[in-house]
C-alpha cells in the first residue's frame, strides 16, 4: 500500500508529549532518507510547525490539519493520503474513535498506544468485519503496553517449539528491573477507563475477563496476579504489575489470531520481581498497595519524565515456563530507554513501518505479535534499543 499512497506514515498528535517523541525519532533516523515518506498532524498548524522548527524537520515533511474528535472531512481525507496513521493521541475512549473508523473506511493501516482494553473490545466488535473488507489493518498496543511482553511471549514460544517441538502451556512474564515514570496521559486513560467501568457493567466486564479480546473459545482459569507472593521456582518474592491488565489479554488475543497457537489451555500471567527474603517481601507489598498513578496527585495531561530521565531509564524482563520435555526455558527482552517514551516512541515508529513496507496482511484487528512478529524483532533490535535473548 505504501507506494499507492502519498505518504507511509502519519504521526497523528506530533504536538503531544509522547507525539513529539515520535516527530523526534523519525527525524533521527529517517529524516534524511528518501524511502521513508511521513508527515506530521494534529489541531494546530502553528504548533506543528512549531515542533518542526524546534527538531529541525525539513519543510517538506507536511504538516496536516485535523481534529481527532470533530473532524470527519478532514480525518477522512487525511487517511485518504497515508498507508499507516500513528496516533498518540488518548484517552482512546475518548478521542480515538473517529480516527480509527475513518482508517477502517479507507483500508488505512493503523498503529496506537492503547492500553485501554474495554474500548478495543468494543472496537473489535464494532469495526473488524468493515476491516476485513476494506483491508485495514489496525494495530492496538504498540508501545510499552504490549510490544515487549506480546513479543516477548512470542520470541519463547519460538524457542520452546525449536527445543521440543512444541509450546509452552504456562507462561511467566516478569519484569526483573524497570526504571522509569508515567505521564499524565497514561494517568488520563487509566481514570478514564475506571469511570466508564462504573457506568457501565460492560466495562467492567471487559477489564476482568482474561479473554475479552478472543471470540471466547479458552476460557482456561488464569493464575492470580493480584497479590504478592513468594515464587519458588524462580526464588523471589512477586508483587502485582500495573501493566498485566492490558498486556495478557493482548498476549490472549494473539493466541487466538494464530489459531490457539499456544494451546487452548494456555496459561499466562505478568508480575515485577522484588527479590528474596524479607526485603524482597516488604517491597512486594508496598508495590501491592500502591495507587499514585490513579490519584488526583498522580501526573497531569500533557506532564511527563524529562529528557535526563529518559535517557537513564530501563526495563528487563524474562518470560519463563516449563517445557514438554521438563526443562525450564527463559528468554528477555530489554530495553535502553525508559519504558513508556524513550522506548515508546522508537517501538511505535518502528511498528508503524513495519506494518507499512515488512507485512502483507488482508485486513482486521491485530496485536503487535500476530501481524509483525519476527519482523518487528528485527526492526527493534536494529533501530530501537531493544534486546531479545535466549536465557536457558
Amino acid at each position: 500500500m505504501s507506494n499507492e499512497r502519498e505518504f507511509d506514515v502519519v504521526i497523528f498528535g506530533a504536538t503531544g508529549f509522547t507525539g513529539k517523541l515520535v516527530a523526534e525519532y523519525f527525524q533521527a533516523q529517517y529524516g534524511s532518507d528518501n524511502n521513508v515518506k511521513w508527515a506530521v498532524a494534529g489541531r494546530n498548524e502553528a504548533k506543528l510547525n512549531g515542533v518542526k522548527k524546534e527538531l529541525g524537520i525539513s519543510e517538506s515533511v507536511a504538516s496536516i490539519v485535523a481534529d481527532g474528535d470533530d473532524d470527519d472531512d478532514a480525518l477522512n481525507a487525511l487517511t485518504k493520503r497515508t498507508a499507516v496513521v500513528l496516533t498518540t493521541v488518548g484517552p482512546y475512549q475518548i478521542y480515538g474513535e473517529k480516527l480509527l473508523s475513518a482508517c477502517v473506511d479507507n483500508g488505512t493501516g493503523y498503529t496506537d498506544l492503547c492500553g485501554e482494553p474495554a474500548w478495543m473490545h468494543q472496537m473489535i466488535n464494532k469495526y473488524e468485519a468493515k476491516a476485513k473488507e476494506t483491508g485495514a489493518n489496525i494495530v492496538f498496543s504498540c508501545g510499552f503496553d504490549s510490544v515487549p511482553f506480546d513479543l516477548g511471549v512470542y520470541y519463547l514460544q519460538e524457542h520452546a517449539k525449536k527445543q521440543t517441538g512444541d509450546v509452552i502451556e504456562y507462561v511467566k512474564g516478569r519484569v526483573r528491573k524497570m526504571q522509569g515514570t508515567f505521564s499524565g496521559g497514561t494517568a488520563a486513560s487509566l481514570k478514564a477507563t475506571m469511570a466508564a467501568a462504573h457506568k457501565d457493567k460492560s466495562v467492567m466486564a471487559a477489564l476482568i475477563n482474561p479473554h475479552s479480546l478472543t471470540d471466547g473459545a479458552s476460557n482456561q482459569p488464569q493464575p492470580d496476579g493480584n497479590k504478592p507472593y513468594f515464587d519458588e521456582q524462580l526464588g523471589t518474592w512477586v508483587a502485582p504489575f500495573i501493566m498485566a491488565a492490558i498486556n495478557t489479554k493482548n498476549v490472549h488475543r494473539t493466541n487466538y489470531l494464530g489459531g490457539y497457537s499456544y494451546g487452548k489451555n494456555f496459561q499466562y500471567d505478568e508480575m515485577m520481581m522484588t527479590g528474596p527474603g524479607e526485603k524482597g517481601e516488604a517491597m512486594a507489598n508496598h508495590v501491592a498497595k500502591d495507587k499514585s498513578l490513579a490519584s488526583d496527585d498522580g501526573p497531569k495531561p500533557g506532564e511527563g519524565p524529562s529528557k535526563e530521565e529518559r535517557e537513564n531509564g530501563f526495563y528487563d524482563v524474562m518470560f519463563v515456563g516449563t517445557a514438554t520435555n521438563g526443562d525450564m526455558l527463559a528468554v528477555s527482552v530489554k530495553g535502553d530507554k525508559d519504558p513508556g517514551y524513550g522506548s515508546t516512541s522508537k517501538m511505535i515508529s518502528e511498528s508503524a513501518l513495519c506494518l507499512c513496507k515488512d507485512v502483507s496482511l488482508s485486513g482486521g484487528f491485530f496485536t503487535p505479535a500476530a501481524a509483525l512478529g519476527n519482523k518487528l524483532i528485527r526492526r527493534l533490535e536494529e533501530k530501537a534499543g531493544l534486546t531479545f535473548a535466549i536465557e536457558k
